[in-house]
């Protein structure tokens, strides 16, 4: 059990997110929420149930929301040991690549890439405030854990919806970033890659991907849920890996093994 250690999760009430805050529940955390629909009650007082639980509303593209969702939290637990960035967006519209809109692109950039990073930045920097005194220079506990939640779709291509790709293999770069900026200061980052998860993300593609699982896309021949990728949040948060920084954690299936 993790006693008082707090979690902060962006879109922690809805598909992968809320796997992820109910992983984190049960492995004994506090879970910090921020999504942007008006607080979700009867959710919430569910959740409680297995532990205890807040909710900011406010969207992870705006940085007036990054810096009263952490007041939020601190003010309430008075500290924060765990940051997933999860909150993303697919195109409103999956557009060729030759007709794709500048502005879909920077909804996209925004909130998937953008917000990340600089709440990141604000939380980082909050968890080098509450550490004290620290060696880098010798074994030392954990002294934070940031996840981000990026996609297969870091490294593969889909021609109509080429600003998602791009968001998510920004993430994969912010991640290492992080990750070397933040080994001395002890906190530890890594990145989580899901593959096809069943959400209502992806629910519209629904009869596209069982044909594609049915034809081998993965060599578990099966959908994702949100508890596959919960459990490596949970594994990663748990900090029995204090020598390991900037990894990347396929929960695809095995769709990154190249296969002839």
């Amino acid at each position: 059990m993790t006693g008082d250690k707090v979690a902060m999760v962006t879109g922690g009430n809805r598909g992968i997110g809320l796997g992820i805050t109910e992983g984190l529940l049960q492995a004994g955390y506090r879970v910090s929420i921020m999504a942007t629909r008006p607080e979700p009650t009867e959710l919430l007082d569910q959740l409680r149930t297995a532990g205890e639980v807040r909710y900011t509303q406010g969207s992870v593209a705006e940085q007036e929301s990054h810096q009263r969702y952490l007041d939020q939290t601190v003010d309430e637990w008075g500290r924060v040991d765990l940051l997933v960035n999860n909150a993303g967006v697919a195109p409103e519209v999956r557009d060729d690549l030759l007709v794709a809109t500048p502005e879909s692109f920077d909804r996209v950039m925004g909130i998937n890439l953008r917000g990340p990073y600089f709440l990141t930045q604000l939380v980082a920097n909050q968890m080098i405030a509450q550490r004290g005194e620290y060696d880098p220079t010798t074994p030392q506990p954990v002294q934070g854990t940031i996840v981000n939640v990026s996609s297969i779709s870091a490294t593969t291509v889909s021609l109509n919806r080429g600003e998602y790709c791009i968001s998510k293999a920004g993430v994969a770069m912010a991640t290492q970033l992080w990750a070397a900026r933040l080994a001395p200061e002890g906190i530890v980052v890594y990145e989580v890659r899901p593959g096809v998860v069943a959400t209502d993300m992806t629910a519209g593609v629904k009869e596209k991907y069982d044909a594609q699982f049915a034809e081998g896309l993965a060599p578990m021949p099966r959908w994702g849920v949100p508890a596959d990728v919960a459990g490596a949040v949970v594994q990663l948060a748990a900090g029995a890996m204090a020598y390991s920084t900037g990894d990347v954690i396929n929960v695809g299936g095995g769709m990154q093994i190249p296969r002839l």
